[in-house]
């Protein structure tokens, strides 16, 4: 019988392929805690059909329901209601979530539930195939595909949603592949290939995915490569699973050989047949900077440029490059064409400033990160290559205009030009981009005589200039008809309505400076902005050059403050004389920025000044309010945790950041100008040294993103020589510290251990400090990771008496955590027990939920080690569960890994694989070794218990090279696993499915 609907169900939907959320017409719905989200879950993907009470308990909680299972499941099930149907009377029967038998059910249409669109939609798809009409396939297909919103049921617990988990997972990517199937038959083969190629890397044992990737690029010309597709995949399977490609992948790869005629495209399809046009609840990006309303000339450059981004159309994407000197106007050009041509991309337009003229130009990984969010992503991979994969994903099918401004090199841009056709990118840069293949690239020279003066008169005014010809055509001469340079000079004059144009064109007459400036090309541009900034005021002058000491891609209003010395109120002044003075910009609200041309002028400025002590004063100021800001955020997200101590006295207070979510949001918007800041100062004298030091550590602390890894790399080679050439061995000291936490990081544990004990040798043997509890409790994990948990234990007892004396409860119970794992590895098991079990009590009473995770998770590894898996899986349920609270992905991964472990001791073979799974799929998406090691032993081990030996072992080998390359104890019992597999008999049963 097909499940009944009520008129009160139409209004409602529900999302399972992704995020667990619900709506009423477009108002959101709160549906409560995670197991009321699963028997949600339940109910929802049963589409109408009743679940008793027994099966709804099971899957919340399986084998292991808590006294009183029935009695919560009634109050979700009524909480629900509530939700669901708000405006029905007290005790009227429920009309939705019904009570059926012994169990419930759910009355809602096919269309209110998001997976229930999507499989109608797979089924359209078939239908069209079948008709033959592959276009329409591929349209259903991409529509379907476009109601994924992540991980389907992510966050939601119990043995039901997990299982439900891995079978949406496994119809996603079986989708995808008759999408990129379908997508090949219509001619879309280069369209296909980024999507394939990002695909096949997340599910390498896949050969359909490979069959069809070798066909996309088979047919865009790339025979070789299609090629290499199989040779890789051929070595893949045989190193892995000990099996010849299937019949399906060595067909490809011979009729590739062979020239099949039948491989070519078909013909008379194309990609207009396909358009994305799902909608989201993420607003397309709308990021250009407004268009400027006095822009004049280039008339045929414009019409040239607006055809080329028209015709984003073919099998590529269009990308143009403006290349010209800087001041020459690009930034502006590409602006006001962007503008021109936004109907033409309906998806939206992203924008960035790349900054590639100045010292520290973007990272390409942090600009894909916030035009990742921009698309409504909320975690965001680590690694560049995996954004960038992403990236590409989420443009594919769309037509979206992207603006990269100011870019360095090719290199700088190539992650971030999409992979397929409809999209186009419009780039600037000093120099030409010729290694972008197929860029068109245009030369953006001087204005004419004529149109600089266009520009001129519309900042002065045309009765002005229509008074006095002369005069100002010898203005837009002396500027070079640079645009840049004519409008300060323009903007100047209009500010000084008592001036003539004949006194600003005396001011320009100095010939031979001018014609030196020429010469040298950007020097042109110097000479101007050198006019407007010889119009300040001595306090703007002054701003203008102590904003430019921390090489940012903008500042904060506070830190504006900071660096001048001033209140809030009159640093904005000034910062808005500079802005209504063409010699700062404000893009947004607060927040103030340079041209990259400007920010060297005004560092030029500095270096002439030679004002050091300024300068300096300039940036400790900085320092002095952006590292108790910092300390204050740490709290925020650490609460209860005990800060170590700073080498000077605070001297400020910094901002107030109450709640972990502010200062989250905080570190998001600054921590590029916290590095540039520490760029700024670790190179200075003592008084900034050791702030900066301060600075950084705090920063390591809280901010784990391995992108920052190079600069910070950098930034302590600077600090090293510095505190080495004054002496100073305290702040050597926590070089050292910071050195040996970037390198175990980086699991470079041996040159962790040597950095760290430099940074003892540095301190005095008597010290209490939290600095020296740091160092001694992270020397205690790298000893016990290389298996000399004997050495570590005193490291361990050290940094706990330091934190028992300083008052750090939260530090004290991660270290009986460590303390009782070193005590396991050593046979001190009873000891080890009482140690874990006092460190979540510890936990337990703080408010910090990260350490409670911590010792929780340490208490489920040392119970599972000392022959109580039942209790170990409990506890580390509960710290997976607070793990994806706090969205830790690396050690969400961790735990998963250990779980598997003890669900295989008691039994539970085929959970326990999920659980690995799911912990080596974290693993490769955050490129954490050490935790793929753990992942694919717990999985090996856990198939070869389900009877499938070739998959066994090869998850068991990956380990043990893993293991071997990271150095660490974990690869000999891995070895001896794999020695055992190959001494024993072959098993008689088949083996599972």
């Amino acid at each position: 019988m097909e499940p009944q609907e009520t008129p009160h169900s139409k209004a409602l939907r529900f999302q399972v392929l992704g995020p667990m959320q619900a709506w009423r017409g477009e108002q959101p719905l709160s549906l409560g805690s995670p197991q009321q989200q699963a028997v949600l879950t339940s109910l929802l993907l049963q589409q109408g059909r009743p679940v008793t009470t027994q099966d709804l308990v099971d899957g919340i909680w399986g084998e292991r329901p808590p006294p009183q299972a029935i009695a919560a499941l009634r109050t979700y099930v009524s909480r629900l209601r509530t939700v669901i149907e708000p405006h029905r009377e007290v005790r009227a029967p429920a009309e939705i979530l019904v009570s059926v038998s012994d169990g419930y059910a759910l009355r809602i249409s096919s269309g209110t539930l998001d997976l229930s669109v999507f499989e109608t939609t797979v089924t359209e798809a078939a239908t069209a195939r079948t008709k033959g009409d592959p276009a329409e396939a591929h349209r259903l297909l991409v529509s379907a595909l476009a109601l994924w919103r992540g991980r389907a049921l992510a966050g939601v617990p119990g043995p039901y949603a997990d299982s439900q988990r891995l079978r949406l997972a496994e119809r996603h990517v079986s989708v995808w592949e008759e999408c990129c199937a379908v997508a090949l038959e219509i001619g879309l083969h280069t369209e296909v290939v980024a999507e394939l190629s990002s695909l096949t890397s997340e599910h390498p044992l896949r050969e359909r995915l490979r069959e069809l990737l070798m066909l996309a690029l088979y047919r865009c010309g790339r025979q070789a490569e299609a090629l290499g597709v199989y040779t890789d995949t051929r070595k893949l399977l045989i190193d892995e699973l000990g099996v010849e490609p299937g019949a399906g992948l060595s067909a490809m790869h011979a009729r590739i050989l062979a020239g099949d005629p039948a491989l070519t495209p078909p013909t008379g399809t194309g990609p207009a047949a396909v358009r994305h046009d799902a909608t989201t609840s993420v607003p397309a990006p709308a990021q250009l900077p407004a268009d400027v309303s006095d822009f004049s000339g280039r008339e045929g450059l414009v019409n040239e440029l607006r055809a080329v981004l028209q015709s984003a159309t073919g099998q590529a994407v269009v990308v143009t490059s403006l290349a010209g000197i800087g001041g020459v106007g690009k930034t502006t050009l590409a602006v006001h064409v962007a503008h021109s041509v936004r109907a033409e991309f309906p998806d939206g337009q992203l924008y960035v400033d790349l900054r590639g003229a100045g010292a520290s130009p973007a990272e390409p990984a942090v600009v894909l990160g916030d035009f990742l969010h921009a698309l409504g992503v909320t975690e965001i991979p680590d690694s560049v290559e995996q954004r960038s994969a992403l990236y590409r994903s989420l443009l594919a099918n769309r037509r979206m205009l992207i603006l990269l401004d100011n870019a360095q090199d090719a290199d700088q841009l190539r992650p971030l030009i999409p992979g397929v056709s409809g999209c186009a990118v419009l780039a600037t840069s000093r120099s030409r981009l010729a290694g972008i293949p197929g860029a068109h690239l245009v030369d953006v020279e001087e204005l004419t005589p004529a149109e600089a003066l266009a520009l001129f008169s519309a900042i002065v005014g045309e009765q002005r200039v229509s008074s006095e010809p002369d005069a100002a055509l010898a203005v837009v001469t002396a500027c070079g008809f640079l645009p840049l340079a004519v409008r300060i000079a323009a903007a100047r004059l209009a500010s000084r309505p008592r001036w003539s144009i004949s006194d600003l064109a005396r001011r320009l007459a100095d010939q031979r400076r001018r014609l030196d400036e020429l010469q040298l090309g950007n020097l042109a541009v110097e000479t101007t902005i050198g006019l407007g900034y010889g119009q300040l005021r001595a306090d703007e002058a002054r701003a203008f050059r102590l904003l430019s000491l921390v090489d940012s891609p903008d500042l904060p209003l506070d830190a504006v403050a900071a660096l001048l010395g001033e209140a809030e109120e009159r640093a904005e002044d000034l910062a808005e004389a500079l802005v209504e003075a063409n010699m700062l910009e404000c893009f947004t609200p607060g927040r103030y920025r340079y041209h990259d041309l400007l920010r060297l002028y005004a560092q030029r400025q500095n270096e002439k000044s030679a004002d050091t002590q300024e300068q300096q004063q300039a940036v400790l100021r900085l320092l002095e309010h952006l590292l108790p800001t910092l300390r204050t955020a740490a709290q925020a997200i650490e609460p209860d945790d005990l800060l170590f101590e700073t080498l000077d006295e605070l001297k400020a207070p910094g901002l107030g950041l109450s709640t972990a979510a502010d200062a989250q949001q905080w570190l998001r918007a600054e921590t590029g100008m916290l590095l540039s800041t520490l760029e700024a100062a670790l190179g200075g004298p003592p008084n900034l040294l050791r702030p900066a030091l301060d600075l950084l550590i705090t920063l390591n602390s809280i901010v784990e993103d391995p992108t920052h890894a190079p600069r910070t790399r950098r930034l302590l080679e600077i600090a090293d020589s510095n505190a080495q050439s004054h002496g100073d061995t305290r702040a050597l000291a926590r070089v050292h510290l910071a050195w040996g936490t970037l390198e175990y990081f980086a699991n470079n544990f041996l040159g962790a251990e040597n950095s760290l004990r430099e940074s003892l040798s540095l301190q005095h043997p008597d010290d209490v400090t939290v600095v020296r509890s740091m160092v001694t409790n992270t020397l205690g994990i790298i000893l016990s990771i290389a298996n000399r948990s004997a050495e570590a234990l005193p490291f361990f007892e050290q940094a706990l008496s330091i934190s028992h004396v300083v008052g750090a409860p939260i530090s004290e119970a991660r270290l009986l955590g460590n303390i009782a794992r070193a005590q396991l590895d050593v046979g001190r098991t009873a000891e080890a027990v009482e140690s874990v079990h006092a460190a979540v009590a510890n936990a337990r009473r703080s408010a910090n939920g990260a350490c409670l995770a911590d010792t929780v998770y340490q208490l489920g590894v040392v119970l599972s080690s000392t022959g109580a898996p039942v209790e170990a899986v409990s506890h580390l349920r509960e710290a997976h569960k607070l793990y994806q609270e706090q969205q830790n992905r690396l050690r969400e991964g961790y735990t998963l890994a250990r779980l598997s472990e003890s669900l295989l001791a008691i039994g539970q073979a085929g959970e326990a694989a999920e659980a690995a799974g799911e912990s080596l799929a974290i693993a490769q998406e955050i490129d954490g070794a050490y935790c793929q090691g753990l992942a694919n032993a717990a999985l090996g081990e856990a198939l070869l218990a389900l009877a499938q030996p070739a998959r066994g072992l090869a998850c068991l080998r990956e380990a043990h090279a893993m293991f071997t390359r990271l150095g660490v104890p974990e690869a000999s019992p891995v070895a001896d696993l794999i020695s055992q597999q190959h001494t024993e008999p072959a098993s008689s049963s088949p083996p599972a499915p």
